[in-house]
């Protein structure tokens, strides 16, 4: 029977091979798209900007999703129990203390964010510090610095990066055909031209999903060395319990930071449909909380 231990390590495996996956996609939309036009410099520009875009990612991507999320910092004085639970955690893990944010909503929930841990930020909701307990709240703060420990952070922003440059070669191939009045311009063949469009089409598609994929694969991650950090995975799991009962959705979250946060923050949207499920950026609540209450330390 798997445990947590040896699900971290397959989840970390596992998430090589899906960004292995991610580059082979992206560079089979660029040949494709530079053999229809006869042109390699396509190939070129979105090389090139696929970097441009990546650098400035990787420098900006946190200050970003925190002004997406309207969170605001505090210092110590603000909140001493929180820096102090945060700051022994940190001794604890190994990790440098992150910056803390709060996002003033009553939905409880939390994210991380950063580049490395040197650049980390822990962002709560105010909601978060009113309805846990201490321990609850210990088992979240120590899930999000997993992420930061983990590197899961950074591993997000480059999947985000990744989905958009194939949506974006996709839509680019898109605009272009429909703005060509010859398309036999490219010198490719009907059957050829019909596999490229299907396989352009169901592109971003595959994208999301491997975003998805990783997305939730790196919730149980942190999960097992949240866990592992507190030696006390029931406080992780009746904050998971709790979090996810709260009908309240949290007004901040978007479509795009979703999934950074612990538990999805669009209320009252949860099901075990397949479909649903298969597009969730989180993975079931139930699953989760199962696995921490059987995990032994």
């Amino acid at each position: 029977m798997p445990t947590l231990y040896t699900l971290a390590e397959s989840n970390t495996r596992k998430t090589w091979v899906y960004l292995i996956f991610f580059l082979g996609l992206i560079l089979t939309l660029g040949w494709f798209i530079s053999s229809v036009y006869q042109s390699p410099e396509i190939l070129w520009i979105a090389f090139f900007l696929s970097i441009l875009s990546g650098v400035g990612s990787f420098w900006y991507s946190d200050k970003i999703v925190l002004a997406m999320s309207r969170a605001k910092p505090i210092e110590k004085q603000d909140n001493p129990e929180l820096y102090r639970l945060v700051e022994n955690l940190c001794i604890t893990a190994g990790l440098p203390l992150p910056k803390i944010y709060t996002i003033d909503d009553t939905s409880p929930n939390a994210f991380a964010t950063g580049r490395d841990p040197q650049h980390s930020v822990i962002v709560v909701t105010t909601g978060l510090l009113q309805k846990l307990q201490r321990v609850e709240l210990e088992g979240v703060i120590a899930h999000e610095l997993s992420h930061i420990g983990n590197k899961d952070t950074l591993l997000a922003t480059i999947v985000v990066i990744l989905v958009g440059l194939v949506i974006r070669l996709s839509d680019f191939f898109f605009r272009a055909r429909l703005r060509s009045q010859d398309d036999q311009k490219g010198g490719v063949s009907g059957i050829l031209m019909i596999v490229g469009i299907i396989f352009l089409i169901l592109a971003p598609i595959l994208a999301q999903l491997v975003r998805f994929a990783i997305s939730r694969k790196r919730e149980f991650l942190a999960d097992a060395s949240g866990a592992l950090l507190t030696r006390y995975p029931e406080g992780l799991a009746s904050a998971l319990e709790k979090i996810s009962k709260d009908t309240e959705p949290l007004e901040a979250a978007t479509n795009a930071t979703a999934h950074l946060y612990i538990v999805n923050p669009f209320k009252g949207k949860q099901t075990t449909a397949f479909l649903v499920k298969l597009f969730s950026t989180h993975p079931p609540i139930e699953e989760r909380i199962k696995a921490l209450r059987d995990f032994k330390i």
